[in-house]
């Protein structure tokens, strides 16, 4: 079987991306956060873009992405620093939990914005 074939695979690609999405998000983060210091006109004008569907849609799978990167962070400490035994189905199986994880996160995440 080939490693690209892994689940654990599929946790370190999303671990990876997922902290990629979330570098591309901070520095839009501090420019909004910028606006807040221009003044009130500036600030909700900016408030009032965040209320788009698509950027709605877009926050949503940010906070997907930040769950996914906090849980496969998890992950990758229990399965350094825990000892396991020889069966690999036990790690594996973070991965599942992992993924879950993020989309409780998202789903409450909807839940508060809808």
């Amino acid at each position: 079987m080939s490693a690209r074939r892994h689940r654990s695979y599929a946790a370190h690609l999303g671990h990876r991306l997922s902290g990629l999405a979330l570098a591309v998000f901070l520095p839009l983060h501090f420019l909004a956060l910028g606006l807040a210091l221009e003044g009130a006109d500036t600030f909700d004008r900016f408030l009032s873009f965040a209320e788009l569907p698509l950027v709605k849609a877009a926050e949503w799978g940010l906070v997907v992405f930040l769950g996914l990167h906090l849980f496969f962070g998890l992950r990758l400490l229990v399965v350094e620093f825990l000892p396991w035994s020889s069966d690999a189905d036990d790690r594996a199986g973070l991965i599942g939990w992992g993924t879950a994880g993020a989309l409780v996160l998202g789903g409450i995440f909807l839940w508060g914005v809808i």
